[in-house]
């Protein structure tokens, strides 16, 4: 990992030494971009990489003040390549100063090691990114007119916070891409880490290429609400395994979230956008509402919702398993009672383990009664 102090230095520019310093380097070619702003010849290719692109201003009234909007271009790909390499950074730092403090104390195993690891860095993703995407859609229209998510499409016309939004979750899921090696994953692990970083890529990216921001916006605010629940639940089992309460919350939100995704995008794309006064294919003008690019959209995120909803039952039903398995366990552990052994006495008088009390008479006794 970055920023860590290591008594033994690999040799220079081997595997372990890329992992071990791969913050420093990605931190010494972000000074470097933004060294590149002190000078007149590099600056304009410097602020193509830090600031947000292509700025239009549009003036709504003669009263009221331009307003600075965004659109989407090539240039774009040098912002998101300059904040993955901040979300590197800052995946050092939360590893380095959080995450393996707190690894430390709990002493877990290799496995439970690494899946803390993931669930810490996204639980904080997913917060921040859940907080972001709040504070964006009080501004928006959604919460008394659902309609704007077709209204007046194409939207090619973003406000900075939307624009930045989308361009810092491009980049973030694209970081996580190198970070499976830097972070030294599991082979097993890496799999199943592959599927969601690039379904999160694909639907993001085609979001914003779309010009259907709106929509991706309202369907990623709860889905990273329920996402945060999960790996917060899975951070405190296993700190203490216990604490198993966020995981049923988490169920119910989950088959919630997944209905509302469905839901307004059966919305969108077959009622919304075909009534839309807007119908055709055109680049320029960024306008996609045509009927295959609608059943493309939607067929991706039914069988995305439909994966999804398939993960969560297996999930379910494993650990419905492993709890049946541990019930069953403990009644085998349980010993049973012991029984009372039957005594046998050697001389009569004594029958099925019983004394009679003419046996227990003394001998005077016995030949004062024969008198």
């Amino acid at each position: 990992m970055g920023f860590r102090k290591k008594n033994k230095s690999p040799p220079v520019l081997s595997h372990e030494f890329v992992i071990q310093n791969h913050a420093d380097m990605v931190s010494c070619l972000a000074m470097i971009i933004l060294l590149g702003l002190m000078f007149e010849v590099t600056a304009k290719f410097a602020i193509m990489f830090i600031t947000v692109q292509y700025n239009v201003t549009q003036v709504l009234d003669e009263k009221s003040e331009p307003v600075n909007l965004y659109q989407y271009g090539p240039k774009d790909v040098a912002t998101v390549f300059f904040y993955l390499l901040i979300a590197v950074i800052l995946h050092a730092l939360i590893q380095e100063y959080i995450l393996d403090k707190i690894n430390r104390r709990l002493h877990l195993s290799k496995t439970k090691h690494s899946k803390f690891n993931e669930s810490g860095q996204l639980a904080a993703f997913y917060l921040f990114s859940f907080i972001w995407g709040c504070s964006i859609l009080t501004a928006e229209e959604f919460a008394t007119n659902p309609t704007f998510l077709w209204e007046g499409y194409p939207h090619t016309n973003m406000v900075f916070q939307v624009k930045f939004f989308y361009i810092c979750q491009i980049a973030y899921w694209l970081h996580a891409l190198p970070e499976l090696y830097f972070q030294k994953v599991r082979k097993e692990d890496i799999p199943r880490q592959l599927y969601y970083i690039c379904l999160y890529v694909v639907h993001i990216s085609g979001a914003y290429i779309l010009n259907l921001h709106r929509l991706g916006l309202v369907l990623l605010v709860p889905h990273y609400l329920v996402e945060l629940l999960f790996h917060a639940s899975r951070l405190f089992y296993f700190s203490d395994e216990n604490k198993q309460k966020g995981f049923t919350l988490w169920a119910l939100l989950f088959v919630i979230a997944r209905l509302l995704t469905l839901t307004l995008s059966v919305l969108t794309f077959g009622f919304g956008l075909p009534r839309t006064e807007n119908h055709g294919f055109s680049l320029a003008e960024g306008n996609f509402n045509v009927l295959t690019v609608r059943m493309t959209c939607l067929a991706a995120i039914c069988l995305t919702q439909a994966w999804m909803m398939w993960k969560f039952i297996n999930f379910q039903l494993k650990k419905w398993r492993e709890h049946s398995q541990i019930q069953a366990s403990k009644k085998k552990t349980v010993s049973p009672k012991s029984k009372p052994h039957k005594r046998e006495t050697t001389k009569g008088g004594a029958a099925n383990g019983v004394v009679k009390s003419e046996d227990k008479m003394s001998p005077r006794a016995r030949k004062a009664k024969a008198s």
